[in-house]
C-alpha cells in the first residue's frame, strides 16, 4: 500500500479528504491524517469564541469516517523530506510515500518586545479557549486592547462588544482608515458601525512595546487590562525551520503542480504555501483540489499539465456582530444585514457539507 500522509486538519486538507473519500481513492492507497486535536477547528470563527458568543462544539466538525482514513494525534517535532519521515515529541515516527502539509499559521509578532509573552490569541483552538476565559472573566469597565485592523480584529472587536457592553474596547489599526486596502463604501460603514457601537479605534497606530497592563503606541504608554494580538501571521514554525526556497513571508515556494522541487510527492497547501493571494480558508480549499488533480494524475500515470488555471476565488465575508456584516463578492462590495446573512449561510454549508 501506498501511504498518502496528511499534516493538519485544516481547511486544505478537509478538502482533500472530501475529494478523495469515499470512492476516489485508489485501491493500494491509504491515509494518514495527523493534527493535534480529534476534530476539524472552523479557524474562521475562533473570534466569536473568544468573545464568548459560540460555543466550543459550535467551532468544532468531526473527521471523515472511512476505512481508508486513519489517525494520529500527537504533536510533530520534524518533518524528515529526504527519508520520508515524520518524527514526532514523543519519539515516534511514520513513514510517508506522498505528503501533504497543511500545517497553518502562527502569530507574527514583527519583533515588538512583550508582544508574545503578554499578548493573548486567536490563532489556535486552545489559544481562543484562553483569551475567551480571559476576556469573559474580566470585571465590569476593563479595557482590552486588539492589535491588527483586518479581519479578525474587526470581528472579535464586534463580537466582543455584542457580549461585553461594559467593555472598553480600543483597537489599534496600522492605516490611516479601518480596512483601508478595501472600497471606501465598506471601510466607511465599518468605522461608522464602530463609532456608533462605541469602540475606539485609534489609526495609524504603531505598537512598540507590550508589558503587563500596559500596551506601547509609538512610545508612548496606554494603559489596559487585555492586550489581543491579531496583527499579522507566518507560516508554522516546521515550515520556517525545513530546509527549503521560501519567499519573503517564509511560505514555501512551489511547482505549478503545489508540490516542492525535487520532493514531487511533497505538497504544501494552505498559509504554507506561496501563492499570488492572501492566506484564506478558500484559497485552501481551491489549491487542495487542484493538489488533488495532480495526485490522481501521477497515480494514473498521466502526463501533468504544464500550467494550472488561476483559483477562482469568490471574495470576503466579515461579520459585525451577530446582525451586521461586510463584504467583497465578485468585486461587488456589500454591507448591512445581507452580508451578515451570506456569511451565515457560507459558514452553514461549510459545517454541515463538512467542508
Amino acid at each position: 500500500m501506498k501511504k498518502l500522509v496528511l499534516l493538519g486538519g485544516g481547511y486544505g486538507n478537509m478538502r482533500v479528504l472530501r475529494e478523495l473519500l469515499p470512492n476516489h481513492l485508489p485501491e493500494d492507497v491509504s491515509i494518514t491524517l495527523v493534527d493535534r486535536v480529534p476534530y476539524h477547528c472552523l479557524k474562521t470563527e475562533y473570534y466569536a469564541l473568544a468573545a464568548g458568543t459560540v460555543s466550543d462544539q459550535d467551532v468544532r466538525v468531526a473527521f471523515p469516517d472511512d476505512p481508508n482514513l486513519s489517525m494520529r494525534y500527537g504533536e510533530i517535532a520534524n518533518i524528515d523530506l529526504e527519508n520520508k519521515l515524520i518524527h514526532f515529541t514523543n519519539e515516534d515516527q511514520i513513514d510517508f510515500d506522498q505528503l501533504i502539509i497543511g500545517l497553518g499559521c502562527e502569530d507574527k509578532f514583527h519583533n515588538v518586545p512583550g508582544a508574545e509573552e503578554y499578548s493573548h490569541s486567536i490563532q489556535t483552538i486552545g489559544k481562543a479557549r484562553d483569551t475567551y476565559q480571559t476576556l469573559n472573566n474580566l470585571p465590569a469597565k476593563s479595557v482590552v486592547s486588539i492589535v491588527g485592523g483586518g479581519l479578525s480584529g474587526i470581528e472579535l472587536a464586534s463580537e466582543l462588544r455584542e457580549s461585553r457592553p461594559d467593555l472598553t474596547i480600543k483597537l489599534f489599526d496600522r492605516g490611516k482608515t479601518i480596512l483601508s486596502s478595501f472600497p471606501e463604501r465598506i471601510s466607511r460603514y465599518v468605522q461608522n458601525w464602530f463609532n456608533t457601537n462605541g469602540v475606539d479605534v485609534i489609526n495609524e497606530a504603531n505598537i512598540t512595546k507590550v508589558e503587563t497592563g500596559i500596551i506601547y503606541n509609538h512610545d508612548e504608554a496606554v494603559t489596559t487590562d487585555v492586550v489581543v494580538w491579531t496583527a499579522g501571521i507566518q507560516p508554522n514554525k516546521l515550515i520556517r525551520d525545513l530546509d527549503v526556497e521560501k519567499d519573503r513571508q517564509g511560505r514555501v515556494v512551489l511547482t505549478p503542480h503545489h508540490n516542492i522541487p525535487e520532493h514531487e510527492d511533497v505538497y504544501v497547501v494552505g498559509d504554507c504555501a506561496s501563492l499570488p493571494y492572501a492566506p484564506s480558508a478558500q484559497l485552501a480549499e481551491g489549491q487542495a483540489e487542484q493538489i488533488v488533480q495532480m495526485m490522481q494524475k501521477r497515480w494514473s500515470g498521466k502526463e501533468l499539465p504544464e500550467a494550472l488555471p488561476s483559483i477562482k476565488l469568490k471574495g470576503v465575508l466579515g461579520s459585525l456582530g451577530k446582525k451586521q456584516g461586510f463584504g467583497l463578492m465578485n468585486e461587488r462590495a456589500i454591507t448591512g444585514r445581507i452580508a451578515r446573512i451570506l456569511k451565515s449561510g457560507v459558514l452553514w454549508m461549510y459545517k454541515y457539507h463538512k467542508g
